[in-house]
């Protein structure tokens, strides 16, 4: 790793969005360096599925956002040394009952006309999917779309990528001040020395805050805390991510129709298959602050909905559990903006569960943002910053 005192931009974390950032920052041609506190893709990417989804999206912006981060990972995997895992198979919600199948027909054609490939599934298409889903699941939905890698291995790649780019990376350094001098700069203040830079990038995640509250800056993302169990496989259970209905209540907080304990957790079936021949099982949501704990009674829920839906499931082994911290904001959409109090310091944090969905369209237009195109890969209006402020002061409220 290379110790460069000063950068045109500095980005602050080494996560899926950090990675992201730094790849399409130094393919423009500017003098990067990126700022880790521990090993790359060692916090939130390291500990969550791996699915590029639009299947789970608002209609309109936030599964228009997916639709374009599938296409340039796409692009990417063709670019990439590094393999990563990278299958384009589509992802299923599977459905309980008559209600959620007539909310799925909404949401079916809701998706299909802002253009996205989903189409309904019955009985028999869930029963050819995969023999170990359960037999009296009435149907459900399919995005053609969507796609899975590996999120730790594609973080290494996009970060291989972006030093044979030029941009310079160090780990195991900690961010501890941030300042602006009278000449525009940025002076980044670490335990291994300062750096300086035009412009700063704040892709710190569940850390984000901390990382602003440096620079004056308030941010509102709270670490939203997940499961997720590891489990092996006697044989194929499917190849393709599954997710119940019910996942899209708990992620946008709807009501459902389940047992209190399952409501508590917030937990929601995620089934998602991997090259190591192994799958993940997910998830559950929890608002406890930076608490890490494996809460077994969590991870009893979520396999007794893992079981409800794969009934095989019972005879297999669970390996391991662990937990990550989802970077959530109220409105559930991340901010990608700069901060017009603090000119030249830029925000890419808060995408909750959609880091790795979204990590690729992110990095694009921070790129376009630092750059100053005005004709940008997605609009950047509905992720600035301040939409979370009001003019009293720059008072959060």
């Amino acid at each position: 790793m290379v110790h460069t005192p000063h950068s045109e931009v500095i980005v602050i974390g080494g996560g899926i969005i950090g990675s992201a950032i730094t790849y399409y920052v130094a393919k423009a041609g500017l003098d990067v360096t990126v700022i880790e506190k521990g090993d790359l893709a060692s916090g939130t990417s390291s500990r969550c599925d791996g699915g590029i989804l639009a299947i789970d999206k608002d209609p309109g912006f936030d599964s228009q956002m997916s639709l374009i981060s599938q296409k340039l990972i796409r692009e990417i995997s063709g670019e990439l040394k590094l393999p990563f895992e990278y299958h384009s198979r589509g992802s299923l919600l599977v459905c309980e009952t008559e209600e959620e199948m007539a909310a799925a027909e909404k949401w079916v054609k809701q998706q299909k006309k802002a253009g996205l490939a989903f189409r309904m599934l019955d009985r028999q298409d869930i029963k050819q999917e995969s023999t170990f889903l359960a037999d009296d699941l009435l149907g459900g939905l399919e995005c053609a779309t969507d796609s899975m890698v590996n999120p730790y291995l594609l973080t290494y790649a996009l970060f291989d990528k972006a030093q044979e780019f030029g941009a310079k990376i160090l780990t195991h350094t900690e961010v501890t001040g941030i300042k602006k001098d009278a000449g525009g700069s940025f002076r980044i203040e670490t335990p291994k020395g300062e750096l300086t830079a035009k412009k700063v990038v704040n892709a710190a995640g569940v850390w984000a805050p901390r990382i602003g509250e440096m620079a004056g800056i308030d941010i509102p993302i709270l670490p939203r805390k997940g499961h997720i169990l590891v489990a092996s496989r006697q044989e194929p259970v499917g190849e393709r991510m599954v997710m119940e209905f019910g996942y899209l209540l708990s992620k946008f907080g709807g009501e459902r129709k389940v047992d209190p304990e399952t409501e508590k957790y917030g937990v929601a079936l995620v089934f998602e298959p991997t090259e190591s021949q192994n799958f993940l099982i997910g998830s559950s949501r929890q608002f406890v602050g930076f608490d890490s704990t494996v809460d077994r009674n969590a991870i009893r829920v979520m396999a007794r909905r893992a079981i409800r839906f794969f009934p095989r499931m019972s005879d297999m082994n669970m390996i391991r559990t662990y937990t990550g911290f989802r970077p959530w904001t109220e409105d559930h959409l991340p901010i990608v903006s700069e901060v017009r109090e603090l000119p030249g310091f830029y925000i890419a944090a808060g995408h909750e569960g959609d880091g790795i969905s979204l990590a690729a369209v992110t990095g694009r237009l921070i790129s376009e943002l630092i750059l100053e195109k005005s004709d940008t890969i997605i609009p950047a209006e509905p992720l600035r910053y301040d939409r979370f402020t009001k003019e009293r002061g720059g008072v959060l409220l």
